[in-house]
């Protein structure tokens, strides 16, 4: 935990009171002391300092902060991820690093490999997976949490939504292991907002692919080697963040 997030409401008069895992990291892990400072930041406002105005640990840990709230919040990130629903255990591990990298947004749509069941999963609650996000702003020592919508039906989502999505971006780009061209081949010119897609753990299947591309969409490939879907939206952000700098 890099950075101590709160939320707005629970700024009083530039004081803040913890007593949940907050707390106990500043206590047991940091091992700060009153008068100490650790970093502060507002969930989608502004960062700064927080001075430690009292501390204890028993009988739990409570510690009271004077925060000084002086950087403004991180510009939202360039790229947003599409993303075919996953399996819940992995979608745990993308929120956070999804996050954690710097995704604007995040829309999770189905596809004909996503199993029907995964859309029942409790995680896509937003009190389920807000924390997951959370993990990852306070490794980046960020504070805007990228926005997360659900599309649980492929063909109104193409037709109806995707329409209007796209207006927003410069590049479309889909991850697909036949696409034939690079990524620097398809992310030309000069890269406003990119929105990736990215397929479910078998890949998109060809009516998909050709929806993607009648919408507009660029195909590119990231070689020979199949990756899982994590491990693809790690690289790919890595990728693109690259070419975009």
């Amino acid at each position: 935990m890099n950075i101590i997030l709160v939320a707005a409401e629970e700024v009083s008069t530039d004081r803040v009171v913890l007593t949940d895992r907050r707390a106990e990291h500043i206590v047991k892990v940091l091992r700060s002391n009153q008068g100490d400072t650790v970093r502060v930041g507002v969930i989608n406002e502004r960062r700064g300092t927080g001075t430690i105005l009292s501390l204890t640990d028993r009988p739990s840990c409570r510690v009271e902060l004077a925060v000084d709230l002086t950087e403004e919040a991180a510009p939202r990130p360039p790229v947003d991820l599409l993303l075919a629903l996953p399996r819940p255990i992995m979608l745990k591990r993308i929120f956070s690093q999804a996050a954690a990298l710097g995704f604007g947004s995040i829309t999770l749509i189905n596809a004909n490999r996503v199993e029907k069941s995964f859309w029942e999963a409790s995680l896509l609650n937003e009190a389920s997976y807000r924390g997951h996000l959370l993990h990852g702003l306070e490794q980046a020592v960020d504070t805007r949490l990228p926005e997360v919508r659900c599309f649980s039906r492929f063909k109104p989502f193409v037709e109806d939504v995707l329409p209007g999505i796209m207006r927003e971006y410069s590049h479309c780009l889909m991850a697909h292991p036949a696409g034939g061209r690079t990524l620097k081949e398809v992310l030309t010119g000069n890269p406003g907002r990119v929105l990736l897609a990215v397929g479910p753990e078998g890949g998109w299947v060809e009516y998909e692919v050709g929806r993607f591309l009648e919408q507009g969409f660029s195909a590119f490939t990231l070689g020979e080697r199949i990756l899982k879907v994590d491990t693809a939206v790690i690289s790919l952000h890595g990728r693109v963040s690259a070419l975009l700098e």
